[in-house]
């Protein structure tokens, strides 16, 4: 027993001085780090003027940037970063390496060394900017959550302004490139892509792609980010009653390497829209969507065998008509796809029975204080 005590104290005597410099897994699985390398790390946040707050415990703001062979822009990035925050907030700096092959990790593994607030993540590969969101924002302990770019496109000097508009009440900020300093043909596709995306959606944003964007903790613990979705997280966070807003912001020509926007994206970008206008009106009632296609195909095969028994009864020969065939697949079609709506408003149920209490899309709640009579005895009770 005195054996296990002394352990316990001195894991909270360490825990008084942990940082952001420390593992994860050290500080979820309640493993006892390094005293002398937390010790280290403490000293070396308040030398470089961390307020002690935020080396004790963790950050209020918490940057995460995906980055793919932008080596050259990283260190000027960090710089930039630190004197827009340093001395305003207590922040952490989450590089993670999408797979690149140039000196990337390296220099972020320089960039940790030097500032205990700069943590860096490799991924095994290219995975993509969704993979990479999703592992910086599990690793962000801050309660504003955001992401940019790493291109230096994104102006770090912005940064207050997606503050305060969070503390404001919004739950997700985005940028707004007011003046954006791209290629003529990519300006006349994103405006194309955007005016389809606030029509689909519903969301009112003149840049639903802008990649600098700042989250409330519980938008990043809420909605979820696959495949290239990431693009649509204010769409997503609004269908759950996120409160949405952007904020203008200045768009830097890139200054090292090349853009990787291209035709592909935009097709991707398609399909992936598709996707959001399922998810936001028929993800909780899909038979509203397959029912209706099933309705329409069922109604038609039946008005056209109708009319093929019709014929059939005048004596005509409808056997070797196209039309039969056209008409019988409409309406197994049809029940198809009826089928198809009975099997997801089952699954929609059974979603529905295991969701968890904590889950519910509560904001706050006011609870009236007891009122007690005059005369009452609580005696009389018992």
């Amino acid at each position: 027993m005195c054996t296990i005590a002394g352990r316990r104290l001195a894991f909270v005597r360490v825990e008084s001085v942990r940082s952001p410099e420390l593992g994860l897994a050290e500080q979820e699985e309640g493993l006892e780090p390094n005293v002398d390398r937390s010790i280290e790390a403490a000293a070396r946040a308040v030398a470089l003027g961390a307020p002690l707050a935020s080396v004790a415990g963790r950050p209020r703001i918490s940057i995460v940037i995906p980055a793919l062979n932008e080596s050259e822009s990283l260190p000027e990035l960090a710089q930039r970063i630190a004197t827009a925050l340093e001395g305003k907030e207590d922040y952490e700096l989450i590089f993670v390496d999408d797979g690149s092959t140039d000196d990337s990790w390296r220099v972020m593994g320089t960039l940790s060394d030097d500032n205990p607030r700069v943590r860096a993540v490799r991924l095994r590969k290219n995975f993509g900017k969704a993979m990479a969101l999703t592992a910086g924002f599990s690793r962000a302990r801050g309660d504003i959550v955001m992401m940019m770019d790493a291109d230096l496109q994104d102006d770090p000097a912005e940064l207050p302004n997606f503050i305060k508009a969070v503390d404001d009440g919004n739950d997700v900020v985005v940028g707004w490139k007011v003046k954006r300093l791209d290629p003529a043909n990519r300006l006349v596709l994103t405006r194309i892509f955007n005016a389809t995306v606030r029509w689909v959606t519903g969301v009112k944003l003149h840049d639903m792609n802008c990649g600098f964007k700042a989250f409330s903790r519980d938008v990043i613990t809420t909605v979820p980010i696959y495949a290239d979705l990431f693009r649509f997280i204010p769409a997503l966070a609004a269908w759950e009653g996120f409160k949405v807003t952007e904020v203008p912001v200045t768009h830097h020509s890139r200054k090292h390497g090349k853009s990787r926007y291209g035709l592909e994206r935009i097709m991707r970008g398609s399909f992936d829209l598709l996707s959001i206008a399922f998810l936001t009106k028929y993800s909780r009632r899909p038979m509203h969507f397959f029912g209706a296609i099933g309705l329409a195909m069922g109604t038609i095969g039946l008005l056209v065998n109708l009319y093929l028994t019709v014929l059939w009864l005048q004596g005509y020969k409808i056997g070797d008509r196209p039309l039969l065939l056209f008409g019988t697949m409409c309406m197994l079609l049809g029940l198809q796809f009826f089928s198809t709506g009975f099997i997801g408003e089952y699954l929609t149920y059974l979603h529905q029975k295991r969701l968890r209490l904590s889950d519910l899309p509560i904001r706050g709640e006011h609870r009236p204080m007891p009122v007690r009579r005059e005369g009452f005895n609580d005696e009389a009770l018992s």
